[in-house]
């Protein structure tokens, strides 16, 4: 094809997919009958594109439709392909019910764009052998791997990124920046000294050093500086700590600021696989702006350091000192033991309609889960595809599910200011007929779910996208007057990303509290603040810290979508640990949503806990760990006084009681069931025969 320029990949022979007239058009096969529920596959193919762009998206999908005729459509694997090469595609996916037709196909460019496969091949996923975890002996925590940090031997070991010109200067800030203090302590100084980086004429130019033999690979490094722009910007610039591994850009934190003072620059930063050569440099401002960097620390952070002064916040918060008193002298210095059945800190999970027809995702998320959200089910998309035709069917029935269940239930969201993420058809609307579009939704999804929420994402991601720019600036307030008049009992939410990782100057937690208060002060009930945490490589310290900066709205914040995202399951286990423990430490937290746990029903690659076959992995078993950890059981005799103290978790206990049996053996018994209620004071619960 294309005139000898395009060759097989390997043999004498590809596939082509002409005239396609739709994005949806490409190679199917139909694999009916070849495919079991509840087995994991991986899918393998080689492709390119020939025609009209250069380079478009080639996706998987899989075509399933059920006995009853519901059709879904599971994106398997999407790649970016070019007509200039091969590329490869690879995903894995999971049938969860029982399904009358499945068709495999490939789709994606746009009209007039040949689809080329070189091969299509869909075999039963490999089930690999789990790798130990990392060796992190002999790791100095809390010690800089940036040579020469103080500056005190001039500009050695610096070298400027690009053609710019680096100068050393003196009036720096001699204190670290408090969330570097949280991890090395008070007691470090700087020198004051930073340097200046003058004739850039590209925004990547700044400040650099070459630290590829200081990393470990999988060890999560703290990053934190002061950094300043020259005078006369001319408004705010964009200050970025950033790596280039083995010519992979990526983000080591973020900020936004306006000249005349020094800021603080925080973020994170992993190595997953050995590459040639990392470069750390700052780099950011407009062309022509002059950048100064002071104290620029990369530092291993000890996270068991840190959870071992997380349970104590967390016996703090989380727990409460109780005294049973059994009234009736047959019960002094009888054997007692109180045994926690379930903690009421709400964990829940996202879902989705066709992964309940799985019967093994069921058992594990009841068993784990009080609460949920649902996945896209009640995303404007979904239920109104084409203007006037509601589906709400998968909505409804993931509703009764919960209800049946005792779940209790997150509703996102909506509306969604991001406009790619709405129907077609609305992206399409004049101003006045989007405004009735949005008024017409209120009516038909609140008046349809009245009262069975206990949540509304009102607006997801505000702080991100563009609907306000076409409707005015009353538009977000005036959404959550609708929501609060239909359903008054719910509580509002805000809900935002990139909110405790330093890597988005939109939605810093100074930011986003600025949002809550103007949407306060113009007259929306804003009963929460969701932060979504789709976290890499989390520090724990930044993540307390954007907690305490929000608590101050005096709001219930809730971590809304939390998934972690490693290759490695191990690492995948530390980062989920604390992203939860400090979640579960901070007494303005709510409540905790995992956006997936089963493989295959998640948002992220690596970001599951339990494999598509039911495998729980080490992400897995750290959260289960956790969950038994925060429970509380403890046994003991009735005093002569009568009374039984401890102290525990919030939630509801079995007090049991032993009495003798046979061969000297005690025979426990349930005597009551209580509840530990948040509170101070200690409470004092009368136990009776």
């Amino acid at each position: 094809m294309g005139d000898g320029k395009i060759l097989p990949y390997r043999g004498k022979v590809f596939a082509s997919t002409k005239e396609r007239r739709q994005s949806w058009n490409g190679i199917e096969q139909e694999i009916t009958g070849r495919v079991q529920r509840k087995l994991a596959y991986e899918t393998t193919c080689v492709v390119r594109i020939f025609g009209t762009v250069d380079n478009a998206d080639v996706e998987a999908t899989l075509w399933v439709q059920s006995p009853n005729g519901r059709e879904e459509y599971i994106c398997i694997a999407k790649v970016q392909a070019s007509d200039k090469e091969w590329v490869h595609l690879h995903g894995k996916f999971l049938i969860n019910g029982s399904p009358s037709r499945v068709v495999i196909y490939l789709e994606g460019p746009p009209p007039g764009t040949d689809i080329l496969a070189a091969s299509f091949d869909v075999k039963r996923a490999e089930k690999l052998p789990r790798l130990p975890p990392p060796n992190f002996e002999r790791v100095l925590f809390g010690e800089n791997i940036i040579k020469n940090s103080s500056l005190t031997e001039e500009l050695t070991n610096w070298h400027p990124m690009g053609a710019c010109t680096l100068k050393l200067c003196s009036g720096s800030p001699v204190t670290l920046p408090s969330l570097a203090k949280q991890s090395l302590g008070h007691h470090l100084l700087l020198s004051g000294r930073y340097i200046l980086a003058t004739g850039r004429s590209e925004a990547w130019m700044g400040p650099a050093q070459t630290i590829t033999d200081r990393l470990r690979l999988h060890l999560t490094y703290q990053i934190s500086a002061w950094v300043r722009v020259g005078a006369g910007t001319g408004g705010p610039q964009n200050i970025n700590v950033a790596l280039n591994v083995g010519q992979r850009w990526v983000n080591g934190g973020q900020i936004e600021v306006n000249d005349g003072q020094w800021y603080e620059v925080s973020g994170s930063f992993r190595l997953e696989e050995g590459v040639a050569e990392v470069t750390v440099y700052v780099q950011g401002p407009s062309p022509g702006v002059d950048l100064m960097v002071a104290g620029l620390h990369i530092f291993p952070v000890d996270r068991i350091g840190r959870f071992e002064y997380l349970k104590k916040q967390t016996d703090k918060v989380r727990k409460r000192d109780v005294v049973l008193r059994f009234h009736g002298p047959h019960h002094r210095h009888q054997p007692v033991r109180v045994r926690q059945t379930k903690n009421s800190f709400p964990f829940g999970a996202c879902i989705s309609r066709s992964i309940l027809d799985n019967e093994d995702f069921v058992d594990f998320f009841l068993k784990n889960f009080t609460w949920a959200v649902f996945a896209n089910e009640l995303k404007w998309a979904h239920t109104e595809p084409q203007r006037g035709a509601h589906n709400y069917a998968d909505a409804d029935e993931m509703l009764v599910f919960c209800e049946r269940h005792g779940i209790q239930v997150r509703a996102h969201c909506l509306f969604w200011e991001c406009e790619e993420t709405l129907p077609t058809w609305v992206r399409s609307l004049n101003r006045s007929d989007l405004v009735a579009a949005i008024q017409a939704r209120a009516a038909s999804v609140l008046t349809r779910y009245r009262g069975r929420f206990r949540h509304w994402d009102v607006n997801n991601e505000m702080l991100h996208g563009s609907l306000r720019e076409r409707l005015g600036a009353d538009l977000w307030v005036h959404m959550f007057q609708l929501v609060h008049r239909a359903d008054p009992t719910a509580a509002l939410f805000v809900n935002d990303y990139h909110v405790e990782d330093g890597r988005d100057p939109k939605s810093t937690p100074e930011k986003y509290a600025r949002h809550v208060l103007d949407l306060q002060d113009g007259g929306a009930a804003v009963g929460g603040v969701g932060i979504q945490a789709h976290v890499d490589r989390p520090v724990g310290p930044m993540i307390a810290a954007a907690l305490d900066r929000l608590a101050a709205l005096g709001l219930p914040i809730w971590l809304t979508e939390v998934d972690v995202s490693a290759a490695d399951e191990h690492v995948r286990a530390e980062d989920l640990e604390v992203v939860l423990r400090e979640a579960y430490a901070h007494p303005t937290v709510g409540g905790v949503m995992l956006w997936g746990f089963w493989e295959t029903a998640t948002w992220r690659e690596h970001s599951h806990l339990v494999d598509a076959e039911g495998g729980v992995n080490a992400a897995g078993e750290r959260f289960l760990a956790l969950r038994r950890e925060w429970l509380t059981e403890e046994e003991g005799a009735v005093d002569g006084a009568g009374e039984f103290r401890f102290r525990g978790f919030h939630g509801t206990y079995d007090v049991e009681v032993a009495a003798a049996a046979s061969g000297g053996s005690q025979c426990w018994s349930t005597l009551v069931t209580i509840v530990v209620e948040e509170g101070e004071s200690t409470l004092v619960i009368d136990v009776h025969s």
